[in-house]
């Protein structure tokens, strides 16, 4: 059995999944023993504090436990560069992808009537609702895929881009830093698997996959296993933890167009967090192999990134 990195921080790595683990399962456990649910008003507010958990134990750790500078070690860097274009426009890519690797699969047909899209808001709105929905849509002066495709672009890399700081600082930031000594492909596929399973609270109540709210809880750590070394590799090339912020909030922006042009499927197999988003995702990551990004990450890089 191989040994383990010398310089790889045990301590340090559990304190922070330790605290972001049981802070953020204790809100969530808290939440629904009250009777809360993922309809309700209060939903909104323990989904931000959810989110912003992975940023705040990694501020926890980094600032008060060891008294150590943040900028810096952690990639908060405003400085722009070529990889931030790429973390704005390859989720946009992936939806895209997505949305064509759907209409592949058994029983799922191209909708540019958006028939799929009103049948699944039937299955959780009322028919008055959905029928304003309809007329809503129906009345834009362009095609409501453009306007999400548009809508996609502006909120990335601003308000999405925000909320998505609040994990990335701890799963980009602190944790990548801290598993970097593994080297590149085994610190990011275990930064996907922590990273999806501490959605897993709220994985279970339905987020993501209301029809399959057990099964999503493996759909989504696979998900996320196959998007951190795309996260990872971008975060790295940016030198900025900042660039995979942006990249999370176009991912959340976008996820949304795989499934608007689609009818028929479930939430297992249509849609970037269903089949299709992962075999798109899949594709990425042996398009990445061959850019040999095991020699961005050594053991002797950890202090450095």
């Amino acid at each position: 059995m191989a040994s383990l990195p010398a310089n790889l921080n045990i301590q340090r790595i559990s304190l922070f999944l330790g605290l972001t683990f049981g802070g953020s399962w204790l809100v969530a456990g808290i939440f629904y023993a009250l009777g809360g649910r993922l309809q309700s008003l209060l939903a909104l507010p323990v989904l931000l504090v959810f989110m912003f958990m992975p940023m705040t134990m990694a501020i926890v750790v980094q600032k008060l436990v060891y008294k150590q500078p943040l900028a810096e070690p952690l990639g908060i860097s405003f400085k722009l560069n070529g990889w931030f274009l790429v973390a704005w426009l390859l989720p946009i890519i992936v939806a895209l992808g997505t949305l064509g690797a759907g209409l592949l699969l058994p029983g799922v047909e191209y909708a540019p009537d958006l028939a799929g899209l009103f049948e699944r808001l039937a299955g959780t709105l009322p028919p008055d609702q959905v029928e304003r929905a309809r007329q809503a849509v129906t009345s834009l002066p362009i095609h409501v895929f453009w306007v999400s495709l548009l809508g996609a672009l502006a909120a990335g890399p601003t308000i999405n881009a925000v909320a998505g700081f609040g994990e990335e600082l701890g799963w980009r930031g602190l944790l990548q830093r801290e598993l970097a000594p593994l080297g590149f492909w085994k610190s990011s596929l275990l930064i996907g698997f922590f990273w999806g399973l501490w959605h897993a609270p709220i994985i279970a109540q339905g987020y993501n996959y209301p029809q399959h709210p057990l099964a999503g809880v493996l759909m989504m750590t696979a998900l996320t296993v196959l998007l951190a070394p795309l996260f990872s590799y971008v975060r790295l090339k940016a030198k900025s933890v900042i660039a995979a912020a942006v990249m999370h909030g176009s991912l959340n922006a976008s996820g949304g167009l795989a499934i608007l042009l689609v009818r028929g499927g479930d939430d297992l197999t249509v849609g970037v967090t269903g089949l299709a988003g992962l075999l798109v995702l899949g594709v990425m990551n042996l398009c990445l192999l061959t850019a040999r990004p095991s020699t961005l990450v050594s053991p002797s890089a950890r202090n450095v990134i």
